[in-house]
């Protein structure tokens, strides 16, 4: 596999994984949880999610031809009101996600020295991988945060748990040397 095509493979590899952190931490919610606000300046996880997906349609549609940020994008509106349900919510979170995801799954090697522009500012698209591979684990951190802010009975751990640290190492060490993901074993 040449370098481009394992430089995008393990972006898709990352972005799963902030998905399925992401996922973890709002099962362990009740519906009602997601529309809290931690006062009149933060996000709910439903706003963030709002914001994920509008983001992630506009970064990702069409995102060889035309710029990322679309004409039909409200970004505003990604703040405002609550969401109904769980499933509502899921469901603007997996449209965002499945986006993305179709979007670089087509992508080929000649494609990552392309200029693609955000807001008119012109990127590679390796560069504009990396950009949102920071935007995104950015607000699944903010979701994981509230999540166990928001628990009220005990909150189970997404890596590894307190107190455990020295014997998940231990078993990390007694295994030879190999080239693996960084998640194998939480």
């Amino acid at each position: 596999m040449n370098k481009m095509k394992n430089f995008v493979s393990n972006a898709i590899w990352n972005f799963q994984y902030y998905k399925g952190l992401g996922e973890k931490a709002i099962a362990q919610l009740e519906d009602d949880q997601l529309n809290v606000q931690l006062n009149e300046d933060s996000n709910s996880i439903a706003l963030i999610i709002k914001h994920l997906s509008g983001n992630m349609l506009s970064r990702w549609t069409d995102f060889l031809t035309s710029d990322g940020e679309k004409e039909w994008r409200n970004r505003d509106n990604e703040f405002k009101g609550e969401v109904d349900s769980k499933s509502e919510i899921m469901a603007l979170w997996e449209k965002g996600w499945q986006c993305l995801f179709n979007t670089l799954e087509n992508l080929t090697d000649d494609d990552l020295d392309t200029i693609v522009y955000i807001r008119n500012e012109g990127l590679t698209v390796l560069e504009a991988i990396n950009r949102q591979l920071a935007h995104y684990p950015y607000h699944v951190g903010q979701i994981v945060f509230l999540a166990k802010a928001l628990k009220t009975t005990s909150w189970n751990s997404l890596s590894v748990p307190r107190g455990q640290s020295q014997g998940y190492n231990q078993k990390r060490f007694e295994k030879l040397k190999a080239r693996k993901d960084f998640d194998e074993g939480y």
